[in-house]
Parts: C-alpha cells; structure tokens; sequence
C-alpha cells in the first residue's frame, strides 16, 4: 500500500486494499445482513397476514350461527393460518370423539383441548421460525466486525516497523479500513435486534390471542357435549 498524503480514502479503495482476514469478515457480515433482511421482509409479511386472517377468523366464528358450514369451508382451503387449523382439528376430534357410543363429555373436551393444543405448539414453532438466525446476527455481528477492526489495526501498526517516522497519514488508511468492520458489523446487528424484539412481541400477542381462543371454543364445545 503506497501510503501518503494524498491518498485515496474512499470506501471502496480501503476495501479493496484491506487484508485477506478483513476482507472474509465483511463478506461475512454482508451475507448476515442480507439474510437477515430478506428474513425480516418475510416475517413481517407472514405476521402481517397472520394477524389480519385470526381477527377475521374470529370475527366469522362468532358471528355463524353453524360451525360445520365453517368447517367445511377451512377444510376446503389450502392455505390455513393457525387459528384455522386449530379450529379444524379440534373441531375433528371433538365430532369423532363424541360420535362413539357411550363416550363421556370430559375425556372427550380432555383428548379436544390436547388436539388443539398440539396444534397451536406447531403454529408458534412455524411462527418462531428465523428468530434464532435474527437473535445470532444481533449478537454476533459486532464481535465479528471488532475482530475484523483488530486484525486491521495490528496490520497498521506492523507496518509502522518499516517506516522511518511514523505519521498519520502512515497509519490512517489501515485505521480506517479496520473501522470499516465494526461498522458493518453494527449494520447487521441494529435491525437484526430491533427486528428480532419487534417479531417476538407480536408472535407473543398472537400466541395469547390463539391461547384465549383455545379455551372459548373449549367451552363452546363443552356446552354442545353437556347437551348432547
């Protein structure tokens, strides 16, 4: 590296010129960031919608007067969100549990509540999904870069051994190629953990309005079993 006053510091020329382990780091940690937007663009869709199809869901369960109608009409869907798919399986194992001679109303709402509940764990694993990949590159990333500004700032200062009078346009351009790291790594890492708590409180909301779901639809049913 040909270091003097007029050199060029431009983002790109420190990055070209940087060393082989700096140059690893931030491709490194523009990978990350990459995957981590595309996951964030994804996930805030899928919530999104997510949260739009339970209120409407609710919404028509409440308002039909005829649950076998709905019934058939999830099970006709080929895409279902999560509360969907807990009511038809629960509605599933409610009719053929109660459909057997002589089947007792609790061990039929006991094996209901197991069915829904299995239901509604795989929807939250679904929702989950990439939350550890977004709470890695949070954590992770600034680490990365700092190895990377360390690694970059030990090569400047070596190569201080081969000049007479060290000066800061000696040391500058391999400083500042160094920083460079951790300042990648910052920009993966920021909306990795903004995104990561933003997704986690509204899974967390959802999973509530899914549990509080659960359990009237338990006790709509268990009234139709005391009844029949």
């Amino acid at each position: 590296m040909n270091l003097s006053l007029d050199q060029d510091l431009s983002l790109l020329t420190l990055v070209m010129s940087a060393s082989w382990v700096v140059k690893v780091v931030l491709i490194l940690l523009i990978l990350a960031s990459v995957a981590s937007w595309w996951m964030i663009f994804v996930k805030f869709y899928v919530l999104r919608r997510e949260h739009r199809r339970t209120e409407s869901f609710e919404q028509e369960f409440w308002d039909t007067n005829d649950t076998h109608s709905l019934f058939k009409k999830i099970s006709e869907q080929k895409d279902k969100s999560g509360i969907e798919e807990i009511f038809r399986l629960g509605y599933m194992a409610y009719a053929n549990l109660i459909s057997q001679p002589g089947a007792n109303p609790n061990n039929v709402m006991d094996s209901t509540r197991r069915t829904m509940r299995a239901a509604y764990q795989r929807e939250l694993d679904a929702l989950e999904t990439s939350l550890p990949f977004l709470a890695t590159v949070g954590s992770v990333s600034p680490y990365i870069g700092l190895f990377g500004t360390v690694w970059g700032i030990m090569n400047a200062f070596r190569g201080l051994s081969n000049v007479a009078q060290a000066t800061l346009a000696h040391v500058a351009p391999g400083i500042a190629e160094a920083l460079i790291a951790t300042a990648i790594g910052l920009f993966a890492a920021i909306p990795a953990v903004i995104a990561y708590n933003r997704f986690s409180h509204d899974i967390d909301r959802l999973a509530n309005r899914l549990d509080v779901f659960m359990e009237e639809y338990s006790i709509f049913l268990q009234r139709q079993a005391m009844r029949s």
